[in-house]
């Protein structure tokens, strides 16, 4: 049976309802913020910890989480020094920016998960190819796609 890592994952929206798409500091792909659940860690827990460790901020509420989790597996060719998980399984979380929110990709110098960001439209996010997590993607957006559209 494959072992998958515990993960959260966040749709950011700021206040035009356009969702936030960060381009990973490797260059490999552009991407919602997630992170690893630490031993004894809530799901809300480590949302709120992996947002102010990635994107520099807990100036956000959050307004929705996906009814159970998602699962991608990992490309084979994709290896990790310290564990041998197959994939992710994903709490997935949807947050609304705080109006005068500032992010700050640069908080924790140590490990800077993200070069640079943007912010785009549902519509165009759906259209978007994410490579191995291109379905769990598409099936979080299109899961919060009312919220996301009426608030």
């Amino acid at each position: 049976m494959k072992e998958y890592r515990q993960n959260v994952a966040a749709i950011i929206l700021n206040n035009e309802n356009k969702i936030w798409l960060g381009k990973r500091a490797d260059g490999a792909s552009w991407g919602f913020p997630q992170g690893g659940i630490e031993a004894g860690e809530k799901p809300e827990a480590a949302i709120i910890r992996e947002l102010s460790e990635e994107i520099g901020t807990k100036d956000f509420e959050i307004i929705g989480q996906y009814p159970g989790t998602l699962k991608y597996d990992f490309p084979k060719e994709m290896k990790f020094p310290t564990w041998t998980y197959a994939g992710q399984e994903q709490h997935y979380f949807l947050v609304r920016l705080h109006e005068k929110a500032k992010i700050n990709l640069e908080s924790h110098p140590e490990e800077i998960e993200f070069s640079t960001y943007q912010f785009l439209a549902l519509s165009d996010l759906m259209k978007m190819d994410f490579g191995f997590k291109n379905e769990v993607y598409h099936q979080a957006l299109a899961y919060f796609s009312n919220l996301i559209e009426k608030n």
